[in-house]
């Protein structure tokens, strides 16, 4: 019954005030909004500000436990709060893919694996402690408490998902989210046809998690690699705003305050379990027989040409050498941009480095569909190294002692 007196088994509420916003389109503007400041802030906390994964991780789990502190700590939907949390939660997300995928070398197939396995324990247990997985009815401690650890689940196995399509299978950003935005609008009009509505919100919350993050990365990536330019600091800044702009609106008018009462109001419950086990099972058969054509088609592309880097880039020309020629072919283009950034920072050109690593990061970044297939040891091995290259140089107060120390890693491994 709706507008009365509702007892959880886990806590009585007087009012079953729900803590989470109607899903309206206010609702999923502002979620690709966090989405895409998830993805651009991660990066200009990483290498901008030269935090680090470490350091990064650390300082936004921090920020989002006394978001959850403050979230949990309210009596109904306050949408300051809420939003707060989802950025937050995003960006951390994002974060435990990345911290994955760069400390521990997990292979990004495995994470978007394992965080589904999760996801799909997080729903059945959920459903099988409170018969219900809508969002409708999170009044109790225990159902918030599931719902923002599907939340998180989510953003991570998002970020994995996106990351995969993009970069491990070559597609890129702008294919990634294309591919991505289809699926959302094929699920919006399963939906409208009688596709159970639970399902249709969780799948599109899943979805616009790579679809945020692929607006972040054509908005801040260079021109040179197909993106606006923006920068991840100002791509950032520009959202956060967006956000703020949005949840001001939106306290405001108060026209995204859930009222359906704690039964969910009137939409579609029935069917969830066969829809989730058809349009799941349809995803992944699908999924897996596009990843393997993909793969197979890269791993011939890269047989048949593995030194289709060998011409160096900006005028630089350089001898190839034998130690040059690996399982991943010929480096000569990394290791010349490599000694160039290395002998500018030797001249004591520091702004002149910093310029030309971009071209390190732009043509490692466009190779590694084609060179991780062949040897993935090896890419991992010189992608850290890489990194590092790109946080010392990039880093606010940077030391060319340090700068040099990395990029002689970085050459050692590249020869």
């Amino acid at each position: 019954m709706r507008g009365v007196t509702a007892i959880s088994k886990d806590r009585p509420v007087q009012a079953a005030l729900s803590k989470v916003p109607e899903v309206t389109i206010w609702f999923w503007i502002i979620k690709v909004l966090c989405t895409t400041v998830g993805e651009t802030a991660a990066d200009y906390l990483n290498v901008q500000r030269n935090f680090g994964l470490t350091g990064t991780s650390v300082v936004t789990g921090v920020l989002l436990v006394v978001a959850l502190v403050l979230q949990f700590a309210a009596k109904r939907y306050v949408p300051w709060r809420y939003w707060t949390t989802v950025t937050l939660v995003s960006i951390f997300g994002t974060l435990v893919t990345d911290n994955l995928t760069d400390h521990l070398k997990v292979r990004l197939e495995v994470s978007a694996i394992v965080f589904s396995i999760l996801l799909a324990v997080t729903f059945v247990t959920w459903y099988a402690t409170d018969r219900t997985l809508s969002i409708h009815s999170i009044h109790t401690v225990r159902r918030e408490a599931f719902y923002w650890l599907a939340v998180l689940v989510s953003f991570a196995l998002g970020t994995a998902a996106g990351d995969l399509m993009a970069e491990r299978l070559g597609l890129g950003y702008a294919v990634a989210g294309e591919i991505v935005a289809a699926l959302v609008v094929v699920t919006v009009v399963l939906w409208r046809v009688g596709m159970n509505a639970i399902l249709g919100f969780w799948v599109v919350y899943i979805f616009t998690r790579p679809l945020g993050a692929s607006i972040g990365d054509y908005l801040s990536q260079p021109r040179a690699q197909g993106g606006l330019g923006l920068g991840t600091t100002n791509t950032s800044y520009l959202f956060l705003g967006a956000i703020l702009a949005v949840v001001v609106f939106l306290t405001v008018t108060k026209i995204d305050l859930n009222n359906t009462g704690p039964d969910g109001g009137p939409i579609r419950h029935r069917g969830g379990l066969w829809q989730t086990a058809l349009y799941v099972g349809a995803l992944a058969i699908a999924a897996t027989i596009f990843y393997n054509v993909r793969t197979h088609t890269l791993t011939q592309t890269a047989a048949a040409s593995p030194a289709s880097t060998a011409a160096a880039t900006a005028g630089n020309t350089a001898v190839t050498s034998p130690a040059a020629k690996a399982k991943l072919g010929d480096l000569t283009t990394f290791r010349v941009i490599t000694q160039d950034t290395l002998d500018k920072l030797n001249a004591g050109n520091q702004a002149g480095a910093t310029k030309r690593v971009d071209d390190l990061e732009r043509e490692w970044d466009k190779a590694q569909a084609r060179l991780q297939p062949l040897d993935g040891a090896g890419w991992t091995v010189i992608d850290g190294k890489t990194d590092a290259v790109l946080r010392r140089l990039r880093s606010t107060s940077p030391d060319p002692t340090v700068e040099k120390q990395a990029l002689n890693d970085l050459l050692a491994v590249l020869n």
